[in-house]
């Protein structure tokens, strides 16, 4: 019964939003799997920021280094696509370093893209990395982007290697624990591209007054704001997608891990896998790892 003298409308107003506040924290509310995943990104976190710096051990992340610089490069090249332009060439360099040669399109949509698509693409693969078949879609998704970029840089062969390596590895964690594995490792892939979006926005854009970049390049274009500037514009939409990301996450996918453990047994299971159980099977492992690698080559 509204109170005398109140204003229905403003009340109304005021339970709504009450209603809502109450429901979004329910739903951000993580769960005791959720929570697991939670520590195990915090960790990565952690494991990453530290080997980041250290000279010999830093070379057990150097490979996913590699991958988040083609996505974002990979990021560049479908915004040239979207917009027109013909892509000539993507390429990696041993120095984490790459290009994007492409003619046409519109500057002022592919320069930012890389940047914002790498970490767009981190941010799901984190949403996905609270979920097997998610996961699991994941994986496809990225294998069809991996199509492309080879196409794009069919003559660079560091590109080819990375690619080839991670799509080993990628099939090879489908196999263990009935996909959970491959969970964790898509988790990893999409915390490690947030961090090296933040690292290299700071390093290329913020921190560095000389040496060239998009963010450079693109005041150039624009006009009207230092490259520091975008810098910071742009590190503050890494943080949104890092945050959205795992938001995301939260709010959809609620499944305990053993729910997910049945759900993955009817969605893409592991071949020879029986009621969800875990399949690690040395030999069909090897050999579908070697099937792929031809056929990637085309070989088959």
């Amino acid at each position: 019964m509204p109170l005398v003298g109140a204003d229905p409308i403003n009340a109304t107003h005021d339970l709504i939003r009450t209603h809502y506040a109450r429901d979004f924290k329910t739903q951000v509310t993580p769960n005791e799997t959720q929570k697991i995943t939670l520590i195990v990104a915090g960790c990565y976190i952690l494991i990453i920021g530290i080997l980041w710096h250290v000279p010999v051990l830093k070379l057990i992340i150097y490979p996913f280094k590699l991958l988040t610089v083609g996505f974002h490069e990979m990021s560049h090249a479908f915004m040239g696509v979207l917009t027109c332009a013909h892509i000539h060439s993507i390429e990696l360099d041993p120095d984490e370093g790459g290009s994007t040669r492409m003619s046409g399109g519109i500057p002022w949509l592919t320069l930012p893209a890389g940047y914002l698509g790498s970490s767009f693409i981190g941010a799901c693969l984190i949403a996905c990395g609270f979920n097997t078949n998610a996961s699991k879609i994941a994986s496809i998704v990225l294998a069809v982007f991996f199509l492309f970029t080879l196409w794009w840089a069919r003559r660079n062969l560091l590109t080819w290697a990375l690619i080839l390596g991670m799509s080993g590895i990628i099939v090879l964690f489908w196999f263990v624990g009935g996909g959970v594995a491959l969970r964790y490792l898509v988790l990893f892939i999409g915390v490690m591209s947030c961090m090296y979006v933040l690292w290299d926005v700071i390093d290329d854009t913020i921190a560095r007054k000389v040496n060239e970049s998009d963010a450079s390049a693109f005041a150039k274009i624009c006009g009207c704001f230092p490259s520091q500037v975008w810098g910071v514009i742009w590190l503050i939409q890494a943080f949104v997608f890092f945050a959205l990301g795992v938001i995301v996450g939260l709010v959809a996918f609620k499944q305990s891990s053993d729910q997910q453990k049945t759900d993955s047994s009817h969605f893409l299971p592991v071949p020879g896998a029986k009621s969800g159980a875990i399949s690690t099977l040395p030999n069909a492992t090897l050999v579908t790892l070697v099937m792929f690698g031809l056929a990637w080559l085309g070989v088959l």
